[in-house]
């Protein structure tokens, strides 16, 4: 039974996920590249280490939320994860990073397990994890993806079925994220209260929960990171390597893309919610 986890990366989602597992009672390491984002974490109880080698030292489990595939490398390159550890990697890094990660991973047991979520979901436990692995390690895992998340879904075991279903997702994220931003941004300049948007779909067949919450955020100018534009921006590139691959039409994503690269220009501290700033140039 896992008892012990390593989590390389505190960063939004990687923070969160640390203090819900802490919350469960497990025995949690931290590293981070910047040590100041891993500090606080040491407060919650956390075993703050100065290098990943350090973290990993007697893990059961070693998670890695970082930002892409080249930093998870570079990281878990060198590292021993020899022994009964796991390799659960859900730093969303797409499906070239995610087989160039489990070729990395060799013998050791690799857990393809992208989230969905943003920063409050992942503090309060209540992320989707979408995993994909072995099926002999799943019950080990199972104190993991119960503390990180409210549900789990085992897509399969071949590494990359959980990053496939989790860009598709994201697709639809981006996209709604940014027809929001195109109406609260149209209905502004058309002198209409941009509110009265966000009201006239309230509780209808075209409502989310998700435009209302980056809508409002839009309306008023907040964008503290939650899911971050640079993270948005990365994604896109990701969506558009998949669907040229998978041989959809990649048109509207292509669009969609330029659209958060304008925005997250010396911008990329802020929220996703920021891609309205590009729908008012």
């Amino acid at each position: 039974m896992t008892k012990s986890v390593a989590v390389l990366g505190t960063g939004i989602m990687g923070a969160g996920m640390a203090r819900s597992l802490l919350r469960a009672g497990l025995d949690v390491a931290v590293w981070n590249r910047s040590a100041d984002k891993a500090a606080p974490l040491g407060e919650a109880g956390a075993r703050v280490a100065e290098t990943p080698a350090e973290a990993v030292a007697g893990a059961d489990v070693v998670l890695t939320v970082l930002f892409d595939a080249d930093s998870t490398a570079e990281v878990v390159r060198g590292l021993d994860l020899s022994g009964d550890v796991v390799w659960v990697q859900s730093g969303t890094v797409g499906l070239e990073g995610t087989s160039r990660l489990a070729e990395l991973a060799g013998s050791t047991p690799f857990v393809d397990a992208p989230v969905l979520g943003t920063r409050k979901p992942a503090e309060e436990g209540k992320l989707t994890v979408l995993a994909a692995g072995p099926e002999a390690v799943r019950d080990r895992l199972a104190p993991v993806f119960e503390a990180i998340g409210s549900r789990t879904v085992w897509v399969g075991e071949r590494p990359g079925d959980g990053h496939r279903l989790k860009l598709a997702v994201n697709s639809w994220v981006l996209s709604i994220t940014a027809a929001t931003a195109q109406a609260v941004a149209l209905t502004r300049g058309l002198g209409v209260a941009p509110e009265a948007f966000l009201d006239a779909i309230a509780g209808g067949p075209t409502d989310s929960g998700y435009a209302q919450v980056k809508g409002r955020a839009m309306i008023a100018g907040e964008f503290t990171p939650s899911f971050g534009i640079d993270g948005a921006v990365k994604d896109a590139d990701l969506i558009l390597e998949a669907m040229r691959a998978a041989g959809t039409d990649d048109r509207l994503m292509r669009a969609l893309h330029e659209q958060y690269r304008v925005a997250a220009d010396h911008r990329d501290a802020e929220d996703m919610a920021a891609v309205v700033r590009a729908f008012n140039t």
